[in-house]
């Protein structure tokens, strides 16, 4: 039976969050630490994984405790809850876009959003919009979200069951998706940035991580370096850090990196999540999760704060939507000068932790209530 919450990944969640909201603030100077300019993959892998490992946790222990058709339900009601989310979130971003594309003069924040297409045809952005087609940028997660947790409402008993055999065949699907097409619609003629058919193959993964955590681990593990399988994961996190870091220097890339290694490797397909960068992101999570057995630095200030924001994930993730196209338009009438970005970068930061402590109070107060 799948129990207890890992503060690990409330944290991990947290710390994605906040560099989805840095990745998404054009010319932010802090979104050179994220983790995209240091591998392959990015927030966005971290986001997908752990929201299959934390989906599985929870509603694993309803089909146990309450039969598998009130954890379906309970499945489908969340994903409404996420679908009402996202069209009013939707509504929401482009009320901001817009109010911020009339006080920017030297940019369209409009196009550069992705919004034009609701004022071309706006009666037919409409109806996109209700069937999850029409997505301007910072909108394709929670989408893929709906999709990908609607979906576990059919494999989560087989999961349970038989985990290995979800796995085989998501697998298959996924090495299938690209070199058959498959993809969902998008808006005039396009397709999800985040096709749900390749990264479908990372929620299951995350899912199957939660089941794999409650396994009885060995009394004493060997030492890290005589492991064969974290020496392999560390070594290609390093690689891939350095490859990653050439880009920054295309001449000393090109020089450098053997034309074999180019024509595996590129190009790199966020879209249907390209083999090394689901590698990258499994290798780092496996070393992370080696290098940090247990939770106890979780406890510290600062990492509290951040596990807050990862328990209050969607709440946290629509602010972050909101204030990213704020902080760019203070930014550009500030002529992206470099305090005003460090600024904004911070102080949004430091509303999504606020408004995490608020939740968190607020569910203290409802409990003590009842």
């Amino acid at each position: 039976m799948l129990n207890g919450r890992d503060p690990r990944i409330d944290f991990f969640r947290g710390l994605a969050l906040i560099f989805i909201f840095w990745d998404h603030v054009p010319h932010n100077p802090l979104g050179q630490i994220t983790l995209r300019n240091f591998g392959f993959s990015d927030a966005a892998e971290v986001f997908v994984f752990l929201a299959g490992f934390a989906s599985v946790m929870a509603y694993s222990k309803v089909l146990q405790r309450e039969g598998y058709w009130m954890a379906c339900l309970k499945i489908l009601r969340r994903t409404w809850v996420l679908y009402v989310v996202h069209i009013f979130l939707l509504a929401l971003l482009m009320g901001i876009v817009f109010f911020a594309n009339s006080h920017v003069e030297t940019r369209d924040l409009v196009q550069e959003m992705g919004m034009t297409h609701f004022i071309t045809h706006p009666q037919q952005a409409l109806l996109d919009e209700l069937l999850l087609r029409f997505k301007p940028n910072l909108m394709d997660p929670l989408p893929l979200y709906i999709v990908l947790l609607a979906s576990l409402a059919l494999v989560l008993p087989l999961m349970l069951r038989k985990p290995w055999m979800v796995v085989a065949v998501s697998l298959t699907v996924y090495l299938l998706a690209p070199w058959m097409g498959w993809n969902l619609r998008a808006i005039e003629d396009g397709v999800w940035y985040f096709n749900p058919v390749t990264w479908q193959l990372l929620f299951v993964l995350g899912g199957m991580a939660a089941i794999q955590s409650q396994a009885p681990k060995p009394v004493q593990p060997p030492s890290l370096w005589r492991q064969p399988l974290f020496v392999t994961a560390a070594a290609y996190v390093l690689v891939a850090g350095a490859i990653t870091l050439s880009w920054r220097w295309p001449h000393v890339h090109d020089a450098l990196m053997p034309a074999l290694i180019s024509d595996l490797i590129y190009p790199i397909s966020k879209t249907d999540l390209s083999p090394v960068r689901l590698l990258h992101f499994l290798a780092l999570a496996y070393v992370t999760a080696k290098l940090l057995p247990t939770a106890g630095w979780t406890q510290n200030p600062v990492a509290a704060q951040v596990c807050r924001m990862g328990r209050f994930s969607l709440e946290i993730f629509c602010l972050g939507v909101v204030l990213a196209p704020l902080a760019d338009m203070l930014n550009a009438m500030a002529g992206d000068a470099l305090a005003m970005q460090l600024l904004t970068a911070w102080v949004g930061v430091l509303l999504m932790a606020a408004l995490g402590a608020w939740l968190e109070l607020n569910k203290r107060l409802n409990q003590r209530a009842t």
